[in-house]
């Protein structure tokens, strides 16, 4: 017998090219929080992929996992749809006060009825869980569906539909927990992706811009000053959460730059006096346009906060 327990996720390796081929499958990247399922002792626990409790925050998920085997662990991801059916991380953040659909989309699974299945192919562990344990489950979970199509023609259907991106995985993947072996791979195909606060700039009632960056060989790199994606209570709720965080010194090891730039985007020793800085701890979910060719982002836009995230962690994607 193998215990139900937490066991850190397997990772995926970012590409800016998936593999392709008939030893890889492929399936939707859902913007959503990634979080393991545990059955023991006849409870189930929902944990966030760094082993914080979901029980509390998701309970519909919670009771719908209830017809799950005993002593059994699996693999999802918490995601909220829009009207139109597509993930929407906004409503995922927002849901208590939104009030759209919540699911929980399950692709893997670790152990089941006591038995270690990690060291079985990906493939062989779809089938467990479409014979053991999704014909068991009814709404809100839903099994991650495979892509049937080319991977060219999939890119473009996922560009067209604003959706976030594609997952390819090996067909004889092992489940390796808490590695990132490549055999999972990702790729954000509509830009996007999580970066860190690391200051902002402020209006007479809070804050006018946040000043944002991402983490380049252990040092913060300033990417972009955004404010937009924001409404009036939102404003007032994130500046409670970065007012306590406030520090003398700059956190950006790139500023000050020495020119504002093309667009405007750069920080310069005498933009920088307006700031006030922040100790990076707190990452966002934003969305732009583009990087320019002075690694700045253009037409940037607020998403939501993203408490699944390690500020550490964040890098640059593109």
């Amino acid at each position: 017998m193998s215990k139900a327990r937490f066991m850190e996720p397997m990772l995926l390796l970012r590409t800016e090219r998936l593999p392709d081929g008939p030893e890889w499958i492929h399936e939707l990247k859902f913007d959503g929080y990634r979080a393991l399922a545990i059955k023991s002792a006849g409870k189930v626990h929902l944990r966030s992929r760094n082993d914080n409790d979901f029980n509390g925050r998701y309970p519909g998920i919670v009771t719908a996992l209830a017809a799950m085997p005993d002593d059994t662990v699996i693999d999802g991801e918490v995601v909220a749809l829009d009207p139109d059916g597509k993930p929407s991380f906004y409503l995922l953040q927002n849901h208590g006060s939104q009030g759209g659909p919540l699911h929980f989309f399950i692709f893997d699974v670790l152990v089941l009825k006591g038995k270690d299945v990690m060291d079985e192919p990906l493939t062989k562990r779809r089938e467990l869980l479409e014979k053991h344990v999704f014909p068991k489950m009814d709404e809100p979970i839903r099994f991650s569906p495979l892509l049937e199509a080319r991977l060219k023609d999939l890119i473009q259907s996922v560009k067209a539909q604003g959706l976030e991106g594609l997952v390819a995985k090996r067909r004889d993947s092992k489940y390796e927990a808490g590695q990132r072996s490549g055999a999972w791979q990702k790729m954000r195909v509509n830009a996007g992706q999580e970066l860190v606060i690391g200051g902002y700039t402020p209006s007479s009632k809070n804050f006018d811009a946040l000043v944002i960056g991402y983490y380049q060989d252990g040092k913060l790199i300033y990417a972009a000053r955004t404010r937009n994606g924001f409404t009036p209570a939102s404003r007032v709720e994130l500046f409670k959460r970065l007012k306590p965080l406030e520090i003398a010194d700059c956190p950006f090891a790139s500023l000050p730059e020495k020119r504002a730039g093309r667009w405007g985007a750069g920080l310069t020793a005498a933009k920088m006096a307006e700031c006030r800085w922040l100790r990076p701890v707190i990452v966002a979910q934003f969305e732009f346009v583009e990087w320019t060719s002075d690694a700045h982002l253009r037409h940037s836009r607020f998403v939501a906060l993203r408490e699944d995230k390690k500020a550490e962690d964040v890098r640059r994607e593109r």
